[in-house]
């Protein structure tokens, strides 16, 4: 066991990326390390990899919304935001980077980015040619330049039939 992760609280934000499959694996491994883990997901990233195996792989709700339209229950950025000692960002479209740097915060997932006071590292998973796309590592560099860790690519196959960082 790891005790640099017993106890930690860590907030995992997912996109709608062909990656967020793999992000289940993520969670039962912080959660065998003893961390807390909470998911925030967007909309999009629903297409991908269900909440209610996220839930039961972290022992917590998923949070979409800001509420629950049927029950009332209201999710609060700020303090979700504040409660996270690491927020892990996996994996990031381009879409979210973009939102992300210009504090577009129409989404419950980059609201809570831009309340966070910890520190959060980033991976961008997206196909080649939009990874390295000259806005998308713009981008980047700018999330980093704002104290963000950047977890960068893997080379490999892409789900495009591609290869290359993604």
């Amino acid at each position: 066991m790891n005790a640099l992760l017993k106890g930690k609280k860590i907030l995992i934000g997912i996109t709608g990326s062909i990656a967020a499959y793999k992000i289940p694996y993520l969670v039962r491994m912080l959660i065998k390390e003893e961390a807390e883990v909470k998911i925030i997901m967007t909309h999009v990233a629903r297409n991908f990899v269900t909440p209610l195996t996220l839930a039961t792989l972290s022992r917590n709700p998923v949070i979409i919304d800001p509420f629950d339209p049927e029950n009332g229950v209201w999710s609060n950025h700020v303090e979700l935001g504040q409660w996270a000692d690491l927020m892990i960002f996996a994996p990031v479209t381009a879409n979210t980077l973009a939102k992300m740097v210009n504090g577009i915060a129409d989404n419950f997932l980059v609201t809570t980015y831009l309340s966070s006071k910890c520190p959060v590292y980033i991976a961008p998973a997206m196909d080649l040619d939009m990874y390295n796309h000259p806005s998308t590592q713009h981008n980047i560099d700018i999330l980093r330049s704002y104290g963000n860790m950047i977890i960068e690519p893997q080379i490999g196959d892409l789900a495009s039939g591609l290869s290359g960082p993604g």
